[in-house]
């Protein structure tokens, strides 16, 4: 028969508020103690007050939560997400605030398969599975409910003066250093993982319970003269993980961008996105508000650009080859990639981005008035950027083949993202050259944004999804481009010259809102003519309402 150890539910709970402090928390302490000497005694007493502080909160959430009969389910929980979140935080560098939650949270089966890896079994062997095994052992002890409450209540009251004494003891250091990085808050597991996880569950529920508030409802679609007769197709491409950094057209040394650069595109090289996550970017890029009067809230809460268009009277469809329109595409037509499945494209649930283009022909073919395609790539996806491309485009060498980017060099972490690119670019020259093909009859458009950037290894950071006022500039700065037909610059009075100086200037995920209504010239009390890049540049036309 096997032997349990008996331990009571305050014990436990203390135990593993210790293990966490000692295990799960090396980043915490590595930041807050950066710039510290070792050799000053200052410095370990503000390392005691902090761990003191750390364990008191673990065992203050944790108390308010276990009893008797729960106590070793939530903390077998808790160790397995616990150990998951270090894993990844000390692999990529992450901090798990309710964004990166969320992002976690909505996450889908080819994804979450690319982020495990053979180098995720040990540490879960040693920080999950050792931790289980002990908790197996463990039985529960029993008392009477009124001295358990004695018990809780006395520990509780113990754990709150030790917290509050800690804190007082480095108060002044302490605030400063929570003033001046708030983001080092999501370092403290499993605390983060447990906040973070609330809020985002919160904040989803609440938006959910409540109706999309209408985006303007005074919208009304204005036709030049010159468009009179010919049918409009704008292809709006929401990139992933394209970084400007390493983008050819934007002054990279490698050609990552060969195919782009022989056609008469408008490269925007100096592009700031909204967010460094698409949960952010993808609903921010659609809203008239974005990162320069961020809200969360109320971007959530509203209709997109995509239901104002469809309003107006311009028919919208979305087709996605990722994770998801993040609420922006609700209610309007769309498909998937994968739910096409174009021959040669498809393996395992993920699809190359060249499937995005799958029935572009025939649809120019029967267009009729105007009309907005949006292409949500695959594009740059992290870490198994050698999976977004197919053989030919390796075209430098040697290129990581790892899920693990850990078990690359920075150079092959590099090389494979760089081929990424150039497929990036071929799907992007191959879509121009559809609309090219047809400009004849049709007037087409193009505007490519990428969601947000990517870290490749800079500071020990990889991936993406870093608190905003944190994040490096491979993260935030993102490439743009536009490509119009002649028709469309003429129909619309667009100067070339103007556009190209325009597009030498700084610009953001704020403009592509506004100046998507005036390419396709909607008029509306929420379009701003200020943040509509291509303003400055439009000659005056004569307009009619379309009904």
């Amino acid at each position: 028969m096997r032997r349990h150890l008996p331990v009571a539910v305050e014990p436990l709970i203390a135990i593993a508020s210790l293990y966490w402090l000692l295990a799960a928390n090396p980043l915490f302490f590595r930041a807050a103690l950066a710039g510290r000497l070792l050799t000053e005694p200052a410095t370990w007493g503000f390392l005691a007050a902090l761990a003191v502080a750390i364990f008191s909160v673990h065992f203050l959430l944790l108390a308010l939560l276990a009893n008797r009969w729960t106590v070793k389910p939530l903390l077998a929980v808790l160790v397995v997400v616990t150990a998951l979140a270090t894993y990844f935080m000390q692999a990529y560098g992450i901090y798990l605030d309710p964004t990166m939650l969320r992002n976690a949270l909505r996450t889908d089966m080819a994804e979450a398969r690319e982020l495990w890896s053979w180098s995720l079994l040990p540490h879960l062997a040693l920080y999950a599975a050792l931790p289980l095994w002990l908790l197996s052992r463990v039985q529960v002890q029993r008392r009477s409910w009124t001295r358990a409450l004695a018990w809780r209540l006395g520990s509780m009251g113990a754990a709150v003066v030790l917290a509050a004494v800690a804190v007082l003891a480095v108060f002044q250091p302490l605030a400063s250093m929570m003033r001046n990085h708030k983001e080092m808050r999501y370092l403290v597991t499993p605390a983060n993982v447990l906040w973070s996880t609330t809020a985002a569950l919160g904040r989803d529920a609440s938006t959910a319970a409540r109706a999309r508030l209408p985006l303007g409802e005074d919208a009304v679609r204005m036709r030049p003269a010159a468009h009179a007769g010919r049918p409009q197709l704008l292809v709006l491409v929401v990139g992933e993980t394209a970084r400007a950094a390493n983008w050819g057209l934007s002054g990279y040394a490698r050609p990552t961008t060969p195919e782009l650069a022989r056609l008469p595109v408008l490269n925007f090289s100096d592009v700031t996105a909204c967010g460094t996550n698409t949960e952010t970017s993808v609903p921010c890029l659609f809203a008239p508000v974005g990162r320069r009067d961020y809200d969360e809230a109320r971007i959530r809460g509203s209709e997109s650009m995509l239901h104002l268009l469809q309003r107006a009277g311009v028919p919208v469809h979305w087709r996605d080859n990722q994770s998801g329109c993040k609420g922006v595409c609700d209610g309007l037509p769309q498909d998937t990639v994968a739910g096409l499945n174009p021959p040669g494209l498809c393996t395992d649930g993920r699809c190359l981005d060249e499937g995005l283009l799958a029935g572009l022909d025939e649809r120019l073919a029967r267009a009729q008035g105007s009309q907005v395609l949006v292409l949500h790539m695959l594009g740059n996806h992290g870490p198994s950027y050698f999976r977004r491309y197919p053989p030919a485009f390796a075209h430098f060498q040697p290129a990581c083949q790892s899920d693990d980017l850990r078990q690359c060099s920075p150079q092959e972490i590099t090389n494979a993202y760089d081929n990424a690119l150039r497929y990036t670019d071929h799907v992007l020259a191959s879509l121009v050259a559809k609309l090219q093909a047809q400009s004849d009859r049709v007037d087409t458009a193009m505007l490519f944004v990428s969601d947000h950037g990517e870290s490749l290894g800079e500071k020990g950071l990889y991936l993406h999804g870093m608190p905003y006022a944190i994040a490096p500039k491979e993260q935030t700065q993102v490439p743009m481009l536009m490509w119009l037909s002649d028709g469309w610059a003429r129909a619309t009075g667009l100067d070339a010259a103007c556009l190209r100086a325009r597009a030498a200037q700084p610009a953001a995920h704020d403009h592509v809102f506004h100046t998507v209504l005036g390419l396709l010239d909607v008029s509306s009390r929420v379009y701003a003519p200020a943040w509509d890049l291509a303003a400055p540049c439009r000659r005056t036309q004569a307009v009619a309402a379309v009904p």
